[in-house]
């Protein structure tokens, strides 16, 4: 399903434009944005009437561009693009291993601080993430989530999930899922092995060793909030994203992020290489990335900020990668994880899916 939106605002008016087109397949079609210029944006379906008011209208309002926006999940519109790389397309949000993939095709112009300053004020590890999958705008990131009365112990680290006190009472993320290759990283870091030096090897070793405490690898994590309702579980590995739901049933369990650190993931920004508007693209990338944007949708999107900068109250940081937790996170290399993801995937299910 393609799902086109155009929006064009100026500081006199606002004109929200959608034309549906009328096949079996609910394709929609573009409409013309009157800005000085027009900037097509590709971007999650999410809460579309915030992203209108909090990102584009302001962003119209101090350039003139006007914006048209495609709206779906980060799979689904790489993959258009991927069969169509000279799309009227300029700006792109993806996960991060869409935006690796994109990056090692050749699909994305290379970022750098003189086109988007704010590149400079990122935290460390959304740094490190440039080169391989471009401007990460936003975070999250793995950490433990459990109950201490049902589990009868403190856990606060990794390798707490190996005691045998544990067997047949965690949960841990498919290789699957968004956090899958993290907990890979993780098992790794176990065996104090870095992982791109064997590819997986040692961490696959970890996880067998680790396998009679996992009752069940799960591929959504709202899943965990029956396995703690049900008490089948005591401890999960999970992303902060997922605390919120899971606390909600079961307000015993606690989230914590271990002091020795943790793994982020992104959501990340790209200029698709055949734009023909450039330095607005570049211009809506460094917008995104601003202390003052991210300050906003820290709150109204709930979007961990990637910029250093960015100061936020204890309540809008809670649950967050932010701060200290964010200066613990490590990034992950998607391109490397993209070459492997296969092969893991098949060694996964031999170890623990059988």
């Amino acid at each position: 399903m393609k799902n086109w939106k155009a929006i064009s605002l100026s500081l006199a008016a606002t004109f929200l434009l959608a034309a549906c087109g009328n096949t079996g397949s609910e394709t929609t079609e573009s409409s013309t944005a009157t800005g000085d210029s027009e900037l097509v944006i590709s971007t999650f379906a999410i809460s579309e009437d915030i992203i209108n008011n909090d990102i584009f209208k302001p962003f119209t309002a101090e350039t003139g561009t006007g914006i048209t926006y495609e709206v779906g999940n980060s799979s689904e519109r790489f993959t258009k693009l991927q069969n169509n790389p000279n799309s009227t397309i300029d700006v792109i949000e993806l996960s991060q291993a869409n935006a690796a993939s994109g990056v090692s095709e050749g699909l994305f112009e290379e970022l750098d601080e003189e086109k988007v300053p704010n590149l400079a004020l990122l935290v460390d590890s959304a740094k490190e993430a440039v080169g391989t999958s471009g401007a990460p705008y936003t975070m999250n990131s793995l950490g433990i989530i459990y109950n201490e009365e049902a589990a009868g112990m403190v856990i606060d680290e990794w390798s707490d999930l190996w005691d045998p006190a544990l067997e047949g009472k965690i949960s841990i993320p498919d290789i699957t899922t968004t956090f899958g290759p993290a907990m890979l990283h993780l098992a790794s870091d176990y065996k104090d092995v870095d992982i791109q030096t064997d590819n997986g090897a040692a961490g696959f070793e970890a996880l067998a060793e680790l396998k009679p405490n996992i009752i069940k690898t799960y591929s959504k994590s709202s899943d965990l909030a029956n396995l703690f309702q049900s008490g089948e579980i005591v401890a999960a590995v999970v992303g902060d994203f997922a605390y919120p739901i899971i606390s909600e049933a079961n307000p015993d369990v606690t989230f914590l992020v271990p002091e020795s650190g943790t793994y982020a993931n992104f959501n990340t920004l790209n200029v698709v290489a055949s734009s023909d508007n450039k330095e607005a693209a570049y211009a809506f990338i460094d917008w995104k990335l601003s202390q003052e944007l991210q300050e906003t949708t820290a709150v109204s999107l709930n979007e961990a900020p990637t910029n250093s900068q960015v100061v936020l109250d204890d309540e809008t940081a809670a649950n967050k990668t932010y701060g200290d937790i964010a200066q613990r996170a490590k990034a992950i290399d998607f391109t490397f994880v993209n070459e492997n993801l296969e092969s893991w995937i098949n060694t996964w299910n031999e170890i623990l899916n059988q």
